[in-house]
């Protein structure tokens, strides 16, 4: 697959690793919103204090092309759009 045909291999490693650690802190397993919201947060302010915004845009980029990859998937595994999953999702 070519860089145009799949737009995550242009982003910066370091976005997808803080990325990664977004996530993470989120599906940890520590049951406490406050804490995941904490965590997420921190990894945020690392990545502005370090790559400034326009480190954070390309973390933000790299959250978006990963939750889209999910979305597709799981869309297609109930015959529904992905773009109808989002609205669903975000939305409603």
């Amino acid at each position: 697959m070519s860089e145009a045909a799949d737009p995550s291999r242009s982003i910066d490693l370091a976005a997808r690793l803080r990325s990664y650690e977004s996530v993470r802190a989120v599906l940890s397993n520590d049951r406490s919103r406050e804490r995941h919201i904490a965590a997420t947060r921190n990894v945020i302010a690392v990545v502005l204090a370090q790559s400034g915004v326009d480190g954070l845009a390309e973390v933000a980029v790299e959250l978006s092309l990963k939750l889209a990859a999910a979305l597709e998937r799981i869309a297609g595994n109930q015959g529904i759009a992905a773009v109808d999953l989002a609205e669903i999702w975000f939305v409603d």
